[in-house]
């Protein structure tokens, strides 16, 4: 015997009343949504993180959400990312959840990839041993780099010269949860190259350098020379001379540079009488390498110096120098700046 089939007849005054309560339904329904998904998450501090791991599903985060008491409607919050067509738009790292934003917010940031970023800062005249100790104070920073070998870090990165020292630019400079202390670098180092190349390629006229690497050499000296910014052009020019004469720098900053552990605070007279590659009270021209890291105003100097006669400068003891141009007035400067009244009356 063949199946019957039963054909519920309505009436069209049914029809539209179970068609008006469908319809209500849906609107209680996607208001109730609308309503849900907008409402602020509940957090316990005014800033926390939220790590989404990749490959997580919209339903994984959503449980993770509820689980941590931040949004209590974890169903709600995969219809949304369903329905808009974002749930598989997602993208993995740490996220900053501040006070006050709402589950659809967040969602957006989710889908943006605005992850929470960190910042570290590399000072001007810092060596590479302190810039990579600063770096590595961040716990969000991840360390690839077992020691601070010079050379071995120039290797890592495949930088064009032996030594990584003062080959990378202070800024200061934005990362995500997770950074490797390699990928910071690798960033300082593009940097140092796009500001030295343009700075280069503006330079005043002829200069007695051979290679934009001889002037960051330069700007590292200066940079730690100058104590006052407004002199970095006149402690230029100085050096400058002294090159073009084939006099020697005479610069202190080397020899403490290459004096490295042993400088413990001073210059004795048979530190400025040893032969070391850095102390260029002995060697003629620049010494190998950069000595710190050059900031723009120093890399500026070392390419624009300040045309004068002076050949000499000495510290006035307050951050600023007294410069010369006679070996004479010089001397002079000495005993008037950095000799004390006991020490002449001897």
């Amino acid at each position: 015997m063949p199946p019957r089939f039963f054909v519920l007849k309505l009436s069209k005054k049914q029809l539209h009343k179970i068609s008006s309560i469908f319809l209500l339904f849906a609107f209680f329904t996607v208001a109730y949504l609308f309503r849900t998904i907008n409402l602020p998450l509940l957090l316990k501090a005014d800033v926390i993180y939220f790590e989404v791991e990749s490959g997580n599903s919209v339903a994984r985060i959503a449980h993770k959400l509820a689980m941590e008491d931040i949004y209590e409607y974890p169903q709600i919050f995969s219809m949304y990312a369903r329905l808009r067509g974002l749930a598989s738009s997602i993208q993995a790292g740490e996220y900053e959840i501040t006070k006050g934003i709402s589950a659809k917010d967040f969602l957006n940031m989710l889908v943006t990839g605005d992850i929470a970023q960190y910042r570290v800062t590399l000072i001007e005249g810092w060596t590479l041993d302190q810039a990579l100790n600063a770096i590595w104070q961040n716990p969000n920073i991840r360390r690839e780099i077992e020691l601070i070998d010079k050379e071995g870090i120039s290797a890592d990165l495949q930088l064009d010269f032996k030594s990584a020292e003062g080959l990378f630019f202070p800024d200061t400079y934005f990362y995500a949860n997770g950074s490797t202390d390699i990928e910071i670098l690798r960033r300082a180092n593009q940097k140092m190259d796009e500001v030295l190349t343009e700075a280069w390629t503006n330079r005043l006229g002829a200069l007695p350098y051979q290679n934009p690497y001889e002037a960051l050499i330069m700007a590292s000296i200066i940079e730690k020379e100058s104590g006052s910014g407004s002199e970095r052009g006149d402690i230029a020019g100085v050096f400058v001379r002294r090159l073009e004469l084939g006099m020697r720098l005479q610069s202190d900053p080397t020899v403490i540079y290459g004096m490295g552990e042993d400088y413990k605070g001073d210059i004795q007279r048979e530190d400025l009488r040893k032969e070391t590659a850095y102390n260029t009270y002995r060697i003629d021209g620049l010494p190998p390498t950069p000595i710190a890291l050059a900031g723009m105003e120093s890399i500026l100097a070392s390419l624009n110096p300040v045309l004068s006669e002076d050949l000499y400068f000495v510290s006035k003891g307050d951050g600023t120098h007294y410069f010369s141009s006679t070996l004479e007035e010089h001397n002079a400067a000495v005993n008037r700046f950095q000799i004390s009244p006991q020490e002449q009356s001897q």
